[in-house]
């Protein structure tokens, strides 16, 4: 079985194929992040209804609790969680290194203290690899150094030599074939950085390459420069995903450019607070407005909280304190979240992106 292929090509965007041993992905994809085995509030039918085909879970998170002996006793991490399709898991790089004074970097790896009870652990490259090969992911990332925003030349410079380092150790750790591990590349702001990144990363020959480092506090001018750059370097055989980005206007502008996996915890983050997607752009559902509004959420959009309720009843929700509300709003955005990648892959195929994409800001206003 071919793990990935492309198979079709508009300019610089893709429609491309990932096969793993729970099922296909097509993409451009966006994953729903489920970082502690769940993605809040739903269920894995409700994903399955939204047409998710892949999520996102976290290895620092399930490491601390509940423990890989737990989930190995189980039969890793799908069964543990329910759900039988696709799971990428994370390095857990960015949680340890956004710790801060909680850890300390060597050349071996991070010994850091949990953010839950203090407890000290270390994460070295190849007990990531372990981790994630006991979680039974479809696919992995290698632990890397996440620097911060902002960092200097010299500090980056340093990062990626040992963020390289780590990958060499990672794959070489790394025996589950089932499983394919994705390389990350870093570099800052710094874009000559990122192209010595992009050329060591590769020459290691990983089934898959992430770009990472970014949305860590620099802005959509500077990701976006990191995706011009990264993105035409990266293999053309090869999936490219960007790490952490993931609102309706990251998407279009990424995938453009040849992206094609994404993961944001934005869409559920703001459903959790009355925050959804229209096509006019983001709504609080939340405000006064909305008070008396019977029409549903979005009369074009076809998941079961628009089907079913009205803006009126899921602000009711909110204002009294109900779960309800979080969970058709968070199920509203995963499927308008899958339902734009679904127009971004038919604007590809029909080769009239442009258009599309024009017709789409016409009304979303960001």
């Amino acid at each position: 079985m071919e793990f990935f292929k492309v198979l079709h090509k508009y300019k610089e965007a893709r429609v491309c194929e990932i096969n793993t041993l729970h099922g296909r992905v097509e993409t451009p994809v966006f994953m729903p992040v489920g970082t502690q085995a769940t993605v809040k509030i739903m269920t894995p039918e409700d994903l399955q209804l939204s047409g998710t085909s892949i999520i996102l879970a976290n290895t620092y998170h399930l490491y601390l609790r509940p423990g890989t002996d737990l989930i190995q006793k189980t039969g890793g991490l799908h069964k543990f969680m329910g759900w039988n399709g696709p799971i990428l898991t994370d390095s857990g790089g960015f949680q340890v290194f956004s710790l801060q004074e909680l850890r300390k970097i060597t050349d071996d790896g991070v010994t850091f203290k949990s953010h839950i009870d203090g407890s000290a652990h270390f994460f070295s490259p190849v007990k990531v690899v372990e981790i994630q090969n006991i979680l039974g992911s479809d696919i992995m990332m290698v632990l890397d150094e996440c620097p911060p925003y902002p960092a200097t030349h010299d500090y980056i410079s340093d990062s990626i030599d040992r963020t390289i380092e780590w990958a060499k150790r990672s794959k070489a750790a790394h025996k589950n074939h089932n499983q394919a591990l994705f390389g990350i590349i870093q570099g800052g702001v710094y874009e000559d950085l990122r192209e010595r990144s992009i050329r060591e990363m590769v020459l290691l020959d990983f089934p898959g390459y992430a770009i990472g480092g970014v949305s860590v506090g620099e802005g959509k001018e500077l990701i976006y420069r990191a995706v011009d750059l990264c993105a035409p370097l990266l293999p053309e055989d090869k999936p490219r995903y960007l790490m952490g980005v993931g609102t309706p206007e990251d998407l279009w502008y990424a995938v453009e450019k040849g992206v094609d996996m994404f993961d944001c915890v934005f869409p559920t983050r703001i459903a959790r607070n009355g925050g959804v997607y229209t096509p006019e752009g983001q709504i609080a559902v939340r405000n006064a407005e909305f008070r008396e509004d019977l029409g549903p959420i979005d009369k074009t959009c076809g998941c079961y909280a628009c089907k079913t309720f009205s803006r009126a009843y899921i602000r009711h929700l909110f204002n009294v304190h109900e779960v309800l509300g979080m969970r058709l709003t968070t199920l509203h955005n995963i499927y308008f979240m899958i339902r734009l990648m679904n127009l971004i892959k038919k604007a590809i195929l029909e080769n009239n992106y442009e258009a599309e994409k024009e017709r789409f800001f016409s009304s979303y206003k960001i």
